[in-house]
């Protein structure tokens, strides 16, 4: 049996993972699952997979976890500390699904242990790539694509040599707000953001989407991961969500991963990499489908893929800044503080000031450091979104 955790279990990469994991129960020790303040699902889902361990993120939701597991024999543990227990726990295969740069101890902490890193945290990458990478490299780990995104490139990549790829392309769905205007951007409410026309995501990547903020973590996530230089890396806009992503080689063809939007796609492969297993997911209908629909981004409308490309350019901890400036704003608009398009005008401000006063891209990058940017980037979102709700 192969031993198994999954980080950031309540959420809808964790309950998928759950629902692989649970068709093929006797496959698979499940070692911990962590959560958010679901303790509820957690525990349920820790009872009925026989985990050793559920943790919350939440210290203070320790008391209700311990009730909900009452009984069961799982242990229950909460807070930071715990996570990074948890991700001690030998394990052969580890999801890590924690929303936002919390997300990136807990991962570098597995890869010390020379496990499967399955990353769907793509933040981890975005704020410390370099050093992610490396610390796999060192403990003989692997790290396992779980966007569909960078999952579609990596299995489009296998058998291929790296050095013949001229350019790859991600697709972004264009999300809710797609053909909206400038000016009705502007007025965007909250309720609009979250509805999403091909994905069933939870609210934060849904709004992260529909301001091409996802898009973004993933052109830098690209970058990071499969080392293409930012001019290789392209975006298109596709609506209907099936094209994952096309790799372009020198002589001129496009190598394209095309399937249903159902995460458990990218997730299943990750699990049995290196082979293919069946998968309960729809298969695609191209005769139903008709035709392929494809348009370039607009910049204007949609300034997070051009911050990207700068904190590309940028380097060391534009990656920290950049995401830490994006979760405040983003906590600014979910609370309806701030406008739609205030999120990218706080990141852009963020972005100038530290990079001016700090020369982001010459700082040593390490945990303690990214940590560091990551607090100060917040303290000065928050304050640009204070100052935008007062106006």
């Amino acid at each position: 049996m192969r031993k198994i955790s999954i980080f950031g279990a309540t959420g809808s990469i964790g309950q998928s993972t759950i629902d692989l994991i649970r068709r093929d129960r006797e496959a698979y020790d499940v070692v911990a699952l962590t959560g958010g303040a679901n303790v509820a699902l957690l525990a349920r889902d820790a009872i009925e997979l026989g985990a050793d361990i559920a943790v919350t993120a939440h210290e203070e939701k320790l008391g209700a976890l311990r009730d909900a597991l009452g009984g069961s024999g799982v242990k229950a543990a909460a807070g930071a500390h715990a996570l990074l227990e948890a991700a001690q726990m030998p394990a052969d295969w580890i999801m890590s699904a924690i929303v936002g740069a919390a997300g990136l101890a807990p991962g570098l902490q597995a890869l010390k242990q020379g496990t499967t890193l399955a990353l769907a945290n793509k933040e981890s990458l975005v704020t410390a790539g370099p050093l992610l990478m490396s610390e796999a490299q060192s403990h003989g780990a692997r790290i396992l694509p779980v966007d569909s995104e960078h999952s579609a490139v990596f299995q489009a990549l296998v058998g291929e040599e790296r050095a013949e790829v001229e350019r790859v392309i991600i697709t972004a769905s264009g999300g809710p707000f797609r053909t909206w205007t400038h000016e009705q951007l502007e007025g965007a409410t909250l309720a609009q953001a979250l509805k999403h026309p091909s994905w069933d995501m939870g609210a934060r990547i849904t709004i992260d989407s529909a301001s091409m903020f996802n898009k973004a973590l993933e052109l830098i996530e690209t970058h990071e991961y499969f080392g293409f230089s930012p001019d290789q890396i392209e975006v298109l806009v596709h609506p209907g969500s099936t094209v994952h992503a096309l790799v372009g080689f020198r002589d001129g063809a496009l190598m394209a991963h095309l399937g249903v939007p159902d995460m458990r796609h990218a997730i299943g492969y990750a699990l049995h990499w290196p082979e293919r297993r069946d998968l309960p997911v729809d298969r695609l209908d191209l005769a139903k489908l008709g035709t392929l629909h494809f348009e370039a981004p607009d910049p204007d409308r949609f300034p997070a893929l051009r911050l990207a490309r700068e904190v590309m350019e940028i380097g060391g901890l534009a990656g920290a800044v950049f995401n830490a400036a994006k979760e405040a704003a983003l906590d600014a608009f979910m609370a309806e503080e701030i406008g739609f398009l205030d999120m990218a005008r706080i990141v852009e401000a963020v972005m100038t000031e530290m990079s001016s006063d700090q020369g982001l891209g010459n700082a040593a990058l390490t945990i303690d450091t990214v940590g560091l940017a990551d607090t100060e980037a917040r303290a000065r979102a928050r304050a640009h979104a204070a100052r935008l709700s007062r106006a």
